[in-house]
């Protein structure tokens, strides 16, 4: 009952993060449910939270998003999600750690000191973005560093990008579900009462974030999420190392 309490603390902070910056439910999730319940379980348990979570934010934020671009990279998820399946049922639960753990300090390092890059256009490289984002989402639960990648080489506009991460996120996180459940790539599931506590506090995370949205600058949520994201993906990949 205390690690599913813990669970349930990271799902409320990565929420809370995720309507406030943009993402964070991913980021912060992840590493901290993978060293609380197994890599698989955790990153399972994100998947299905980003699923809740994208779809109860984009509610909030839609008319900030940028629907077709919405579409194509969710269509383009869909071969990367199949592929992460693989790699999920494929990999010990030692090189998933070190897998989860390299690609979250990835994300926290593409946000924090990317460079300015050459600007592209075009559904090509908006495409790639998604099967990355797929790919990176079923085997470690965070897209987000394809899609920050994606976001500065396109120059998109913040405020368009944050709303349009929410249905984005939402469909990666059915699709992991779906592909690992269907590829016989996911592990035992969590206690039948989990999912109607995650939906409470996926609920109550978005409130709270609404609330902070307007009275907290945008840059302090996402420095927090930043650390708390380096530091369990930090602990994944050196638990992963020393059990290999």
């Amino acid at each position: 009952m205390m690690i599913w309490g813990v669970a349930a603390a990271a799902i409320l902070i990565g929420t809370v993060l995720q309507r406030v910056s943009g993402t964070g439910v991913g980021l912060v999730c992840a590493p901290i449910l993978a060293l609380l319940l197994g890599s698989a379980q955790g990153v399972l348990v994100t998947n299905a939270t980003t699923t809740v979570s994208g779809f109860l934010i984009m509610l909030a934020v839609r008319r900030d998003v940028d629907w077709a671009r919405a579409g194509i990279i969710c269509l383009a998820a869909v071969p990367g999600a199949m592929a992460g399946a693989v790699v999920v049922r494929a990999l010990s639960p030692s090189w998933l750690q070190v897998v989860l753990g390299a690609i979250v300090l990835l994300g926290v390092l593409t946000t924090v000191a990317l460079p300015r890059l050459p600007e592209v256009h075009g559904r090509g490289p908006m495409a790639l973005a998604g099967a990355v984002g797929g790919l990176f989402n079923t085997t470690a639960g965070v897209a987000a560093p394809a899609m920050v990648i994606y976001s500065r080489l396109s120059r998109w506009d913040h405020r368009s990008f944050a709303a349009t991460l929410q249905p984005i996120f939402m469909t990666m996180g059915a699709l992991s579900v779906i592909t690992k459940t269907v590829l016989g790539a996911a592990p035992t599931t969590p206690p039948s009462w989990f999912p109607l506590v995650v939906v409470a506090t996926v609920l109550l995370g978005a409130r709270l974030g609404g609330w902070l949205v307007t009275r907290v600058p945008t840059d302090r949520p996402r420095a927090l999420a930043l650390v708390l994201a380096g530091t369990g993906g930090a602990v994944t990949l050196a638990r992963g190392l020393l059990t290999l």
